[in-house]
């Protein structure tokens, strides 16, 4: 994993907010509806949000999905970040073998505390491809 401070704003997202079970059909929809956005959007990317993660199949998670989109698009949530800066991991592999949520995250904090910055506690991951995540992690 490669983690590279980034001085600049991470961009803005166009997407769904989904409340609910991993199980609902909204859920697939909303992943649907952001993708054929992205499809329609050379040059974007899938963006997920989890603000709650669910621990089991029937527990409530909370997740934004969206694509980087420059202005807002009709009838999608437009989301900005303040922070004037962020942590950027790459992280290259097998979907088998990437390392963890919380692997990730405990890596970003140790980097953010040794430069001494704080994380805003936001985690944003970027899917490039099936073998490469970003995850953007917005600075205080």
């Amino acid at each position: 994993m490669i983690i590279e401070l980034i001085e600049s704003k991470p961009e803005s997202l166009a997407g769904r907010t989904f409340e609910g079970i991993p199980q609902d059909e909204k859920l697939v929809a909303y992943f649907e509806e952001v993708q054929t956005q992205k499809s329609l959007r050379p040059g974007t990317h899938l963006h997920t949000i989890y603000m709650v993660e669910p621990a089991g199949k029937l527990d409530t998670m909370n997740v934004f999905v969206g694509i980087n989109q420059a202005l807002p698009l009709d009838d999608l949530e437009f989301k900005t970040f303040e922070s004037d800066s962020y942590l950027l991991a790459k992280i290259k592999g097998s979907r088998w073998v990437m390392p963890s949520p919380d692997a990730i995250k405990a890596q970003l904090t140790a980097f953010a505390q040794s430069n001494g910055r704080e994380l805003s506690g936001l985690f944003i991951d970027k899917i490039i491809s099936e073998q490469e995540v970003h995850v953007i992690a917005p600075l205080k």
